[in-house]
């Protein structure tokens, strides 16, 4: 029996996250001898980039009543053609609301932030992020049929290319439960939880005026911006950018933390990247414990001059 995929799209594109999903369910359907199959709702995307990451089947499901996106009418969706005993979803926000909806209806068990391939599959048993990102743990699914959601940036995306087929799923689902007054999406930045690499900033910028170097930098590492809670709730950064414990965890390859002490609910959001680079003022903030690397110096020394150099060397 195949592996189901939720290939997640926004306003029909498919984003890192979905090929990263899509690169998970296919190293797990390799364990069983099994097949992939993606599912989609309403993409405008085309096919061929599932296959690429290994999805054999792709199924389309087609229906105007989910344009505006529900989680309970998207798990419905997604139940009607997931006939599988496991089924991946990328730990998105939203793919993150539909996946434990489809495993009530389902009856299955679920795993969240799972990290790496399956340990066993049978038993299905698998390494997860837990304690918000302080810990992990290995978790087992004693249900007939198994719920994952992938964390992001953990697994990575690997080409696999198939010879897949296509299939439209025309669906009428209601959507009684949501009513969307309106909807807004921010453009031309990169998104932070795919980011590989992330400039972040806090309070020690001393005022919104001064995010230009933050943002040069971020600029010229091909970067997204972050910055922590304290910022966004004084309104000198917006929302979408707080990442911790009550914002946005991420994981990226790099994480450029410029005058943010490290508290250990800013640590929570943050603490799975790869490398740590912290830059402040003070030799005894608590971030520099959780560093690879550590600078103590004014950043607004230090940011202009680690721009120049890095833009020097990129030529």
């Amino acid at each position: 029996m195949a592996v189901f995929v939720y290939a997640e799209n926004i306003n029909g594109i498919y984003k890192k996250a979905a090929f990263e999903a899509v690169s998970y369910a296919k190293t797990v359907a390799g364990q069983l001898g099994e097949t992939v199959t993606a599912i989609s709702v309403n993409p405008t995307d085309s096919s061929d980039l599932l296959y690429k990451y290994g999805a054999d089947k792709v199924i389309n499901i087609k229906d105007e009543g989910l344009k505006n996106f529900s989680a309970k009418a998207y798990a419905k969706a997604v139940s009607e053609v997931a006939d599988g005993n496991i089924i991946v979803f990328p730990h998105t926000t939203d793919a993150s609301s539909v996946a434990p909806m489809l495993a009530i209806m389902k009856n299955y068990s679920l795993i969240t932030n799972v990290l790496e391939a399956p340990e066993s599959v049978t038993p299905f048993q698998v390494k997860r992020r837990a304690f918000s990102g302080k810990g992990f743990m290995h978790a087992k699914a004693d249900a007939s049929g198994v719920i994952v959601t992938v964390s992001q940036n953990a697994f990575g995306v690997k080409e696999n290319p198939a010879s897949g087929t296509e299939e439209v799923k025309n669906l009428t689902i209601e959507n009684e439960d949501t009513k969307v007054l309106s909807h807004e999406q921010s453009s031309g930045k990169l998104d932070l939880k795919e980011a590989e690499v992330v400039v972040s900033a806090g309070r020690g910028m001393k005022g919104p005026e001064n995010w230009g170097m933050i943002e040069d930098l971020a600029a010229t590492l091909g970067a997204a911006t972050a910055c922590s809670k304290p910022v966004s709730d004084i309104g000198w950064r917006p929302h979408s950018e707080h990442v911790g414990q009550t914002g946005k965890a991420i994981a990226p390859n790099l994480y450029i933390a410029v005058g943010i002490s490290g508290a250990i609910q800013h640590l929570a959001g943050v603490n799975s990247s790869k490398t740590i680079v912290v830059i402040n003022s003070d030799p005894e903030a608590p971030f520099f414990k959780s560093a690879d690397y550590g600078i103590v110096g004014d950043a607004f020394q230090i940011i202009p001059e680690l721009t120049q150099k890095i833009k020097a060397l990129k030529g």
